[in-house]
């Protein structure tokens, strides 16, 4: 590999992917904790939806980080360029998981794909498409964790215009703010527009759109401009790396200390969690990452090991189905054989536990399954189809390159 394309792959960013992932497969399974820990953990593992905060920070970040720099102008060529990439990277798997998440509800009927809604096909374009993110009735129907997809497609077809409006005019900080804005006028315009909740929710906007998370993309953003400018390289003697990774959680904790608003399942949802989750969680994430870059840590180490950066790209499948049809087909199985298991023991005349009898067992065992199909996927699918889409003709004829994309 050049010396190029090695400055241009940091292996422990892709790990961060997987701590990313797994995280937010936490907080959707805190309940479990509740078993044999004080009520207060439950809610603090409840909050480790900041997964998606660090996911939206580095996506800020390496999309900058790789084109940023060679950004001269939004022409026709660069653009398609840079859009075909974000489709192979994006899509395939998204594409292929949703259809089957809606096949799956052609067969079971399961409500907890469409959410009730009565025209599933719709629906179903309305997810392939993304557009279900900008609407509170749809946004966690289908893979109810892709909401976030939407979110990130906005920041790819945005990130052109802030480098031009940047670069050009010299105007990135007020660029936030101007979207955050935007949000909060669309929620006043159409809160009062009975729509399937079109903008129609402002915790909705603020959580679940682009419009309300744009500063943590800023804010990944703006690392990567300075890491451009002034290197791998400092003076200072400042541990970024566990200092921000301690602040991560300071936030997560606030978050936890906060009252559950009616209606919603964490403490992120309400006016001080949302505070901390969208402008103060982002900035020790970016300090994280900085120590990452700029150090050389156990942690560092860790994350860059193979097997922990082959979980990190899986982890982009690992997150799309670790909740939703394929777990509770897992579920289903555990708790038949946890029938299975102690039939026999009937049988014995034993009183035995089962190795299925515990969720918290269950969900380890969930938890290794998941990974198992999602670095299948990752080698049998998506690596390949990236890869074809990227030297295929679709939208721009393919121009080899000698770089190692960190994205």
């Amino acid at each position: 590999m050049s010396q190029r394309a090695q400055q241009n792959y940091i292996p422990a960013l892709t790990g961060v992917r997987a701590l990313a992932a797994y995280l937010v497969f936490i907080s959707h399974f805190a309940y479990v904790f509740d078993e044999s820990f004080p009520h207060i953990m439950q809610r603090f593992f409840g909050e480790f939806h900041i997964g998606v905060s660090i996911f939206f920070v580095l996506s800020g970040f390496l999309i900058t980080f790789r084109y940023y720099n060679n950004f001269h102008g939004l022409s026709k060529d660069w653009f398609l360029q840079y859009l075909k990439n974000r489709v192979a990277r994006i899509y395939p798997m998204y594409f292929l998981l949703t259809v089957a998440a809606f096949v799956y509800y052609f067969i079971t009927k399961d409500q907890t794909i469409t959410k009730g809604y009565a025209h599933p096909v719709a629906l179903m374009l309305m997810n392939i498409t993304f557009l279900r993110g900008f609407f509170y009735q749809f946004w966690d129907t289908g893979i109810a964790q892709g909401w976030s997809l939407t979110v990130e497609e906005c920041f790819y077809f945005s990130a052109p215009i802030v480098f031009l409006i940047a670069k050009r005019f010299n105007k990135f900080y007020i660029q936030p703010v101007i979207i955050t804005c935007a949000g909060i006028l669309l929620y006043f315009i159409f809160s009062h527009v009975n729509w399937f909740g079109f903008f129609g929710n402002f915790t909705f906007v603020m959580l679940f759109t682009f419009f309300g998370r744009c500063f943590e993309f800023f804010v990944g953003m703006q690392l990567a401009r300075y890491v451009l400018k002034k290197g791998f390289k400092r003076t200072n003697k400042v541990n970024y790396t566990y200092t921000g990774f301690v602040l991560i959680f300071v936030c997560v904790f606030v978050m936890a200390l906060q009252p559950v608003p009616k209606g919603w399942n964490a403490g992120v949802e309400s006016p001080v969690g949302l505070i901390v989750n969208n402008y103060f969680l982002c900035i020790a994430v970016a300090l994280f990452f900085y120590g990452i870059l700029t150090e050389t840590t156990l942690f560092k180490k860790f994350l860059a090991l193979p097997f922990i950066e082959l979980l990190g790209k899986s982890s982009y499948i690992f997150y799309l189905v670790h909740l939703g049809w394929i777990y509770n087909l897992l579920h289903a199985q555990f708790d038949s054989l946890n029938d299975q298991v102690f039939e026999l023991y009937d049988k014995w005349g034993v009183a035995w536990h089962s190795p299925f009898e515990y969720d918290s067992l269950n969900l380890l065992y969930a938890f290794i399954i998941l990974n198992i199909i999602s670095v299948t996927l990752f080698k049998l699918i998506e690596e390949p189809v990236n890869h074809y889409i990227r030297k295929s003709g679709f939208l721009i004829k393919y121009k080899p390159t000698h770089t190692k994309s960190i994205v």
